[in-house]
């Protein structure tokens, strides 16, 4: 199933180096940390059943989105990213809602400044035929993870 995600992932624009690159940003900071374990922590985050199902079920609802196949008046909110649906951000936050209260914090600040891929992918989703509203917080939900399980393995260090 992980690689199935995977591919999902990419054929939406999103690599796991491009998330990674934000997990490594985010904990510099903070612990002396590298890439790779960035990229490991990314690839552990994604093995979940329960992220795996909040990204199945989200880029399928962007994909009927742009196809059109949603009932009004779901699908223009869908397609607009309306600021006052949250379902998309209640989604992805099941994603992080795995790893505690650090990945809650994370989720909000990377769904606020769009830093990386999570901007290209909003920026994309507003100007042109795709529809990326669950995607681009799916994304944050998978960083945010991924930062969190970070800073669970290395306790109070």
């Amino acid at each position: 199933m992980k690689d199935t995600i995977v591919k999902m992932l990419q054929e939406r624009g999103v690599t796991i180096e491009a998330m990674a690159e934000l997990v490594y940003e985010l904990q510099k900071p903070y612990l002396d940390v590298t890439i790779e374990e960035a990229i490991f922590n990314i690839h552990r985050v994604l093995n979940k059943r329960e992220v795996q199902n909040a990204i199945l079920t989200g880029i399928q609802l962007d994909k009927l989105a742009e196809q059109n196949l949603i009932e009004e008046p779901l699908l223009s909110i869908i397609q607009k990213d309306a600021s006052l649906y949250g379902i998309d951000e209640v989604l992805a936050l099941s994603i992080t809602n795995i790893y505690g209260s650090i990945g809650f914090t994370n989720f909000g600040y990377l769904d606020k400044i769009k830093l990386g891929i999570i901007g290209k992918l909003d920026k994309t989703g507003k100007n042109s035929d795709k529809v990326n509203t669950f995607l681009d917080d799916l994304v944050c939900g998978i960083i945010a993870a991924a930062c969190s399980r970070i800073a669970h393995s290395r306790g109070d260090d």
